[in-house]
């Protein structure tokens, strides 16, 4: 019996261990180059039954599916899968598995609040301010984000999308005793009410948030979400955190909103283009806008390193014949079974 073939498209264990656990368990493993071109991939994929890896470069797409007739998995290394065409790998019968580990969502959450408190603390201005020789004045006011006993009701927090990480940022937010709103059409009232949040919908959110923090999934239905038309909902000193996915957002309906002054500001650790051209308006609004290289849950001693075991066993189970765990395409599951469940290729 030959060998199955696991083609690592963009790996992320330095160490290589899974890799020699993989091969161990009898694949023939292919690592591809860190930053491989789509061309170069398409070669390695060929015959393989198992691709594993982080954020492709491009869509895996149906053409790049069908490269490989018996493939049976693509094993993601990250909590988003908006870089595979999930519909045709369901309808192909692949299985699309991904890696929602603590590290991951529980670091977005931490770096959102990170966010949320550099642009209201104004700690990049007062930091610039002291290096360049000045002090207090001009002085830059801080945000004060909870209620007091003086009578000060604190502002209002929005979040968008009560998942694993919206939920975590509501907790962390908790002791501040800020008010804090969300929306998420999929999660239950007692959901909410465990995480002493108030439900809203989508446009009283945008009307009402101080901070609008956003936590969804990059899904036909969220694509564009934060558009023109909502855009306008939001209070002109209002700011934008988008920690989800680029295009969860109108980036140019979002740049006219800060020329115009409508929006006071924005950080954004994800946009439509990474990296962003040299260009790209959104470069151009100074310390009105907060921008990080996609990479807020990047944490030492996080990140993808706990997902490497995840991704792993889902792909070493897919070549056994077995349902992964962590499936994000569910829909796939029966023709899936009809095509390889109980159809090892691993020897015993």
């Amino acid at each position: 019996m030959s060998r199955p073939r696991v083609l690592i498209y963009r790996p992320v264990d330095d160490s290589g261990a899974s890799h020699a656990e993989l091969a161990a368990a009898g694949c023939e493993v292919v690592v591809a180059a860190p930053n491989a071109e789509r061309a170069e991939l398409a070669a390695l994929a060929r015959a393989a039954d198992a691709l594993l890896g982080a954020t492709f470069r491009g869509i895996i797409e149906r053409e790049f599916l069908a490269i490989s007739p018996n493939l049976r998995i693509v094993a993601k290394y990250t909590i988003g899968v908006d870089d595979v065409d999930v519909d045709a790998a369901s309808a192909l019968g692949v299985l699309v598995t991904h890696c929602p580990t603590e590290a991951n969502w529980g670091g977005v959450a931490e770096g959102a609040i990170a966010l949320i408190l550099t642009l209201l603390k104004r700690i990049r201005e007062r930091d610039a301010k002291v290096k360049a020789g000045g002090w207090r004045e001009p002085p830059f006011y801080g945000t004060y984000l909870g209620r007091r006993a003086d009578g000060y009701g604190g502002i209002t927090i929005g979040i968008v999308g009560l998942g694993r990480a919206g939920s975590r940022v509501a907790e962390l937010l908790a002791p501040w005793r800020a008010r804090v709103i969300a929306t998420d059409p999929y999660v239950e009232a007692r959901k909410f009410e465990q995480l002493g949040v108030e439900r809203v919908d989508l446009d009283t959110l945008l009307r009402e948030s101080d901070v609008v923090t956003l936590h969804c999934n990059l899904t036909a239905e969220t694509r564009g979400l934060i558009d023109r038309r909502r855009l306008v909902l939001l209070k002109r000193s209002a700011v934008l955190i988008n920690t989800a996915r680029g295009r969860v957002v109108d980036l140019d309906a979002l740049c006219d909103a800060l020329a115009a002054g409508a929006v006071a500001g924005a950080a954004l650790d994800v946009l439509p283009e990474e990296p962003p051209p040299r260009n790209a308006r959104i470069l151009g609004f100074g310390d009105r806008v907060l921008l990080s290289p996609h990479m807020v849950a990047a944490n030492q001693g996080g990140t993808l390193g706990a997902a490497i075991p995840w991704a792993t066993a889902a792909t070493l189970a897919a070549l056994r014949g077995e349902m992964p765990d962590n499936v994000y395409n569910a829909e796939a599951a029966a023709k899936w079974r009809t095509r390889f469940g109980g159809k090892s290729l691993l020897a015993r």
